[in-house]
């Protein structure tokens, strides 16, 4: 049997194609679009049985009638910035809408990435409709794919979780370019130029103070692989660590990591170690100033596992960016 995996060059379906590879599980059908080809690399040390196009898979799935475990759908298209809703739509809706109804047809779980961006500006993370206010298409369209799901899980006849991802960071992402993390951006930005660079205040928060909920890779992970585990628990679930912390708070951790020290952050601001750069225009009314996941949901469901904290999780993925 087959384990299906969409995205899987990807920032987070190569970790969880590891992540699979580590339970001893290499029947994977890894699936993406390597138009940018330079993403090869987040698989290469990996174990898969075959590889399609992103474009081949709807067409395949036919022959694959009875021959999947499950389907874990991280694939699509995240910039944020993205305008062109027709092409967002049809990467990230229809494309998903296919394979939830092909998955349902043959009754195998379907595990998919949903985005905390369905929020909007908040300022309450809850899984509910009344909390659900996108300020972009990318977030439009991750919630009506999620809508379509609500509308199938009672009577659904197999498992179907959804997990609305807040700001992923962690090994595999360089890939993403502008769209990688605040922690990548300013590794990048201190080994280059020796000073990390934060947006002014902006929402009602002073300068670098703007909160978000940010996970490492490897807790999202990890709470894919526990819902593989666990077929009775359905549902959307919010996956972030509960805990809202400041990009200062990152641009530290990351300028510490560096440097093999633990200095305070108004010392590292003092030593114009952090400078702070004009807001973009073209973010105004789009930007998230803070996010915070309500984690009652996930916890209720059963899910016992801890989060990493920016300090603990950024100071690891400095190691890891160091050795590459």
């Amino acid at each position: 049997m087959y384990y299906v995996v969409t995205g899987a060059a990807g920032f987070i379906g190569s970790r969880l194609v590891a992540g699979l590879n580590r339970r001893g599980i290499d029947d994977i059908i890894a699936v993406d679009n390597l138009a940018q080809g330079d993403k090869f690399r987040n698989l290469a040390g990996c174990a898969i049985a075959d590889y399609l196009d992103q474009a081949e898979l709807p067409a395949a799935l036919e022959s694959l009638s009875g021959e999947v475990e499950a389907v874990f759908h991280q694939g699509a298209c995240s910039d944020t910035m993205e305008s062109d809703g027709r092409y967002m739509m049809e990467n990230n809706y229809r494309y998903s809408r296919r394979l939830l109804d092909w998955c349902q047809d043959e009754a195998v779980p379907l595990i998919y990435a949903s985005s905390a961006a369905v929020y909007g500006a908040g300022p309450e993370y809850r899984e509910e409709p009344g909390c659900e206010k996108p300020l972009n298409v990318y977030g439009y369209s991750k919630l009506l794919f999620d809508q379509a799901v609500r509308r199938v899980l009672e009577a659904r006849s197999a498992q179907i979780a959804g997990l609305r991802y807040f700001n992923v960071y962690g090994p595999n992402e360089a890939h993403k370019g502008r769209m990688a993390s605040v922690a990548f951006h300013a590794y990048n930005q201190f080994r280059a130029e020796g000073k990390v660079k934060l947006f002014v205040g902006s929402g009602g928060y002073r300068d670098g103070e703007q909160r978000r909920d940010f996970v490492h890779v490897d807790d999202v992970v990890a709470l894919n692989l526990w819902l593989l585990e666990r077929r009775e628990v359905s549902g959307i679930f919010n996956c972030g660590t509960g805990r809202a912390q400041t990009f200062n708070r990152v641009a530290a951790a990351v300028i510490n990591g560096v440097r093999g020290t633990d200095t305070p952050l108004h010392d590292l601001a003092s030593e114009r170690l952090i400078e702070y750069i004009a807001f973009p225009r073209e973010l105004a009314g789009k930007y998230q100033s803070f996010t915070e996941a309500d984690l009652s949901l996930l916890r209720g469901a059963g899910y016992p596992g801890e989060f990493m904290g920016v300090d603990q999780g950024v100071a690891a993925y400095v190691k890891e960016l160091q050795k590459r």
